[in-house]
């Protein structure tokens, strides 16, 4: 070969690379469009995998080694800078293949487990090695061997080629380099945009297909991620990626959206802040939240999923019970972001990881730390890991118990102590604070319903063989709260507390959908003494579960969460909820959905809640006003750092309203009064 193609010089090294590669992504992508044949056939997607696929392809290799090919023209040659250059070569060539391999072989289990190629969720879990080795081993043994074997393979044939393809060279005249180095030049700049458009080659350029999946085989792995990875610095304005507006119409539209009246957004320093009185007006009461890993309503029987909940199928007919709530994303991050600071979901990380809400961010901890109760979150794993620790020690959460906080725990897993170890501690803390009269908050997130997905054997009768599924460790969790709720029922602090009971997000999210809507639905249910029982069959979000906790306890206050207090909307509110789908946003309001895709006019939809699928339906101008606020409105509020509590000088601008509610109450209590007083007449006569 290296005979053969001499007249190439040292770019013949380069052209042979790009074409093993091209080989290996091609198969790839054919691979992967047969194992998912169902849906690429859906869409007749196969002539756009392909002739799309190939232009992405090139265009990757362009931007992986077509400086490279420039260094090769400019330095190479039979002297110390070209021998130094052709070694720097051979590694960026070997390095070059070993990871558009590695990469492809590894996306099958991304794929399985969030639904699309690998994104930037790839590189953000490698902060956490001992979390994710621990996971990927126990759950993914095969996967892990293999891509050491194909790496080891890979980097040692790649080096050897690269050597025997850089032998013998025979180089340009000098007076030709110019003239090749421009070429290059060209050739690259050419083929990393692929096209001669505004804007460069992009995923949603070579987009067909409602089906994010399939849109997603388009590209290769290698583009995919670093597509993300750049994408990344401006993630957290979501006005880069679905388009502007006028920031006073966000602020408008929201408020409205919130459903609490205009007139009650006195600040425009901090523009979602309003105040809302409690509807619950006795002592206030402490407030448990227990996250749920990867709990989805296709996993809970009273929902309509697999019969694997029967402690969370009775314990729905204790209390209120949501049949329609909605995750706002797809990640544990996302999930916490909403459940304990009723923030939106937006393009960008959760919160949770981003710099700017590392402190004075608003959350549910801070207000309740400000109202003298105890805050703690108990957790059983690391508490560091997705930077909750950081996150919560700066925004409100006082006391945090992790795995290294556990005496002896009864089973220990890889992301940390079973759920039965982690409630037990939770309910031997509430005792504590109960018996000190510390009223308190505590945030309390299970692990166990994780990939690996270990537990305690001979706790429950399995499901299915092997032990360690997805639908064992389900039953499991379900298990440990249940046993849970025995201690609390029988404790002095059950009376003086409410309980949430409510997952972060479902297990592996995907479906042929932009937004596939029925894997965000997940349980939700409020218990304590005095609460009634109900089913609710509104469409609510993770967003409104905070202001309505607070309304719930007694706490009456001013704070910048948008989400419903629903104890004060009526029976017939046709609800609403947001779902984060990668970059895709859905706004679903009722039946009616607009999603939101990067660099796209918004999508109109119906939601048919029997069959769980989406069909075209055009939307009003009113309804993508809407989504593209509630999509804005987060990023907006990050960096402009809107989303806090008011300052003590701000809260006086809340006095009238505060004064208003005070009024309302006490004409509510002196009707109530009036009406026994009455009553009482009537029974004496």
């Amino acid at each position: 070969m290296a005979s053969r193609f001499s007249f190439l010089g040292p770019f013949r090294s380069i052209l042979c690379f790009c074409f093993i590669a091209l080989i290996l992504v091609t198969l790839s992508r054919i691979g992967l469009g047969l194992w998912q044949i169902e849906r690429v056939s859906a869409v007749d997607g196969w002539s756009h995998l392909l002739l799309q696929g190939l232009r992405v392809d090139l265009a990757t290799l362009c931007w992986l080694w077509g400086v490279a090919a420039l260094g090769t023209a400019i330095f190479s040659g039979d002297h110390a800078i070209g021998r130094g250059w052709k070694l720097i070569l051979r590694i960026w060539l070997t390095l070059g293949l070993w990871l558009i391999l590695f990469l492809e072989v590894s996306s099958p289990s991304f794929i399985q487990e969030y639904g699309i190629r690998p994104n930037r969720l790839y590189i953000e879990y490698l902060i956490y090695p001992k979390e994710v080795l621990s996971m990927l081993w126990g759950g993914r043994k095969l996967e892990m061997i293999l891509g050491f074997l194909i790496s080891g393979a890979s980097l040692v044939g790649g080096w050897k080629l690269s050597g025997y393809l850089l032998r013998d060279l025979i180089y340009s005249r000098w007076y030709w380099r110019p003239v090749i180095a421009l070429t290059v030049i060209v050739i690259t700049l050419l083929g990393a945009r692929s096209s001669l458009g505004h804007r460069p080659l992009n995923p949603a350029l070579v987009a067909f297909a409602d089906d994010p999946l399939v849109n997603s085989l388009v590209v290769n792995s290698a583009y995919s991620l670093f597509f993300a990875i750049n994408q990344m610095g401006n993630e957290a304005n979501a006005a880069k990626i679905y388009g502007r507006m006028d920031e006073q119409t966000i602020i408008d539209t929201i408020r409205r959206e919130s459903g609490r009246d205009p007139s009650g957004f006195p600040l425009a320093s901090a523009p979602s802040v309003s105040f809302n009185p409690a509807s619950y007006q006795g002592k206030p009461k402490n407030l448990v939240i227990i996250l749920q890993e990867s709990l989805g309503a296709r996993f809970v029987g009273n929902l309509g999923g697999l019969p694997l909940t029967p402690n969370i199928d009775a314990l729905s007919k204790e209390g209120w019970s949501f049949e329609n709530l909605y995750a706002t994303g797809t990640r544990s991050v996302r999930g916490i972001e909403a459940i304990t600071t009723g923030f939106t979901p937006t393009p960008a990380r959760s919160v949770v990881k981003l710099g700017k809400s590392q402190e004075g961010f608003f959350s549910i901890a801070e207000l309740l730390k400000s109202h003298g109760y105890e805050t703690q979150f108990i957790y059983g794993g690391e508490s560091h890991f997705d930077n909750m620790k950081s996150f919560f020690l700066g925004n409100g959460f006082s006391n945090i118990v992790d795995g290294d906080d556990y005496d002896n725990p009864s089973f220990v897993a890889s992301w940390g102590v079973s759920d039965e170890d982690l409630l037990r501690r939770a309910d031997q803390e509430f005792k504590q604070f109960h018996k000190e009269g510390k009223p308190f908050f505590s945030l309390v997130f299970s692990s166990s319903n994780h990939e690996p997905f270990e537990f305690p054997d001979d706790k429950v009768e399995l499901y299915e063989q092997p032990k360690q599924t997805v639908n064992n460790a389900v039953k499991y969790a379900d298990y440990a709260v249940g046993e849970f709720f025995k201690l609390a029922k029988q404790s002095d602090y059950w009376k003086d507390t409410l309980f949430l009971v409510v997952a972060d997000h479902d297990s592996r999210v995907g479906g042929a959908s932009l937004v596939p809507i029925s894997r965000f639905r997940i349980p939700g249910i409020i218990l304590g003494d005095g609460v009634e029982p109900k089913k609710d069959l509104r469409v609510v979000s993770q967003i409104d579960m905070a202001p309505t906790l607070l309304s719930m306890i007694g706490i009456s206050d001013s704070y910048p969460m948008l989400g419903q207090d629903l104890t004060r909307v009526s029976d017939d509110w046709p609800g609403r909820a947001l779902m984060q789908y990668d970059k895709n946003m859905a706004y679903m309001r009722g039946d009616d959905v607009v999603v939101l895709q990067p660099e796209r006019e918004a999508t109109g939809f119906k939601y048919d809640f029997d069959t769980e699928t989406l069909s075209v339906k055009p939307q009003s101008d009113e309804m993508k006003q809407a989504a593209l606020s509630w999509a804005l409105w987060g990023s907006m509020a990050y960096q402009q750092g809107l989303y806090r509590s008011a300052s003590q000088e701000e809260r006086l601008a809340f006095k009238p309203a505060e004064d208003a509610a005070k009024l309302l109450l006490a004409l509510e209590n002196e009707e109530d009064n009036r009406a026994t007083s009455q009553a009482s007449e009537m029974l004496l006569r």
